[in-house]
C-alpha cells in the first residue's frame, strides 16, 4: 500500500501538499517527511500528520515495525520558522495548540508499542533532532549533522530538551543547546544516540534490516517488552523488577 497524507493549510487558496508519505513493505509500515524543498522543516500539517500516521500505524494488527525517513538530502530542519510570524502572545490558542502537538509527537514513538527505527542522513536539527534520537532505534548515514541550533534565532528548544536530557549526558547537552554545536555522525554513535552508521544511500535499507527482524517477532512480546524497557527507565529498582515478574509471568501466553 502507498497513500499520502497532509496538506497545507498556510493561507486561503494554498494548493494541496503530501507533507508525508505512507508505505507498507509487507508488515513495515514506512513514513517518509516529504517537504525536501524546506528541508522536511515541519510545519504544523507535517506535525501532525506525522502525530496521526504513528498513531495509526500502532492500532493496526497488520503493523509490526515502522521506519521514519525524510525525503532529499536531509531528515528534518525542526520546526518551519515561517509559521513563527502567526505563533505570537496575541494568538495564544494556536500557540498552545502547535505547543501540544509538538510535545506528543516527540513522545509519541517511545509510547507506541509497534517499535520505530528512524533512517537519518544529513540535517537533523532543533525539532528533527528530536525525533530521530526519539526512535527506539536510528541509523545515521555518514553525512549527519544532529544537534539543536535554536538559540541561534532566539528560540528555546524547549520541547526537544527532556529527549535529549534524558539520553545524553549533561556536559555535551547544554553545550550542543547553548551553542548549536552539531555532532557527526561518529560522534552520535560514540554518544550512544545512534545505533548504526552507514553510507547515506544505505540510511533506509539498513532501518529496513532492524525493521525486518522486529517484524518476525511475535507482536505481542515485542509490545511487551518496549512497554517495560521504558517503564522500568523511570521506576526505582524494586518497583522496576516488580513490573518486570508481572510481565515475565504475562509473557507465558506468548509462546507459539
Amino acid at each position: 500500500m502507498t497513500a499520502t497524507t497532509g496538506e497545507n493549510r498556510a493561507g486561503t487558496g494554498a494548493q494541496s501538499e503530501q507533507v508525508l508519505l505512507v508505505e507498507d513493505r509487507d508488515a513495515v509500515r514506512v513514513l517518509t517527511l516529504n517537504r525536501p524543498h524546506k528541508r522536511n522543516a515541519l510545519n504544523t500539517a507535517l506535525t501532525r500528520a506525522l502525530n496521526d500516521a504513528l498513531t495509526t500505524a500502532d492500532r493496526d494488527p497488520g503493523v509490526r515495525a515502522v521506519v521514519l525517513t525524510g525525503n532529499g538530502r536531509g531528515f528534518c530542519a525542526g520546526a518551519d520558522l515561517s509559521e513563527f510570524s502567526a505563533l505570537t502572545p496575541d494568538n495564544p490558542e494556536a500557540v498552545l495548540e502547535r505547543a501540544d502537538l509538538t510535545a506528543r509527537l516527540q513522545t509519541r514513538m517511545q509510547r507506541m508499542g509497534v517499535p520505530v527505527v528512524a533512517a537519518v542522513r544529513g540535517a537533523a536539527v532543533g525539532g528533527g533532532a528530536g525525533l530521530a534520537i526519539g526512535a527506539d532505534m536510528t541509523v545515521a548515514g555518514t553525512d549527519l549533522k544532529l544537534g539543536y541550533p535554536e538559540l541561534r534565532h532566539s528560540i528555546v528548544p524547549a520541547l526537544v530538551m527532556t529527549g535529549l536530557q534524558r539520553q545524553l549526558g549533561r556536559k555535551l547537552a547544554f553545550e550542543m543547546i547553548s551553542t548549536g554545536r552539531l555532532l557527526t555522525a561518529a560522534e552520535a554513535a560514540e554518544q550512544g544516540l545512534v545505533n548504526r552508521v552507514v553510507e547515506p544511500d544505505e540510511v533506509v535499507p539498513a532501518a529496513m534490516e532492524v525493521a525486518r527482524q522486529w517484524a518476525a517477532v511475535e507482536p505481542r512480546a515485542i509490545r511487551a517488552a518496549k512497554d517495560l524497557f521504558y517503564r522500568v527507565a523511570d521506576l526505582p529498582t524494586e518497583a522496576a523488577m516488580r513490573a518486570g515478574q508481572d510481565v515475565n509471568a504475562l509473557m507465558r501466553g506468548f509462546r507459539r
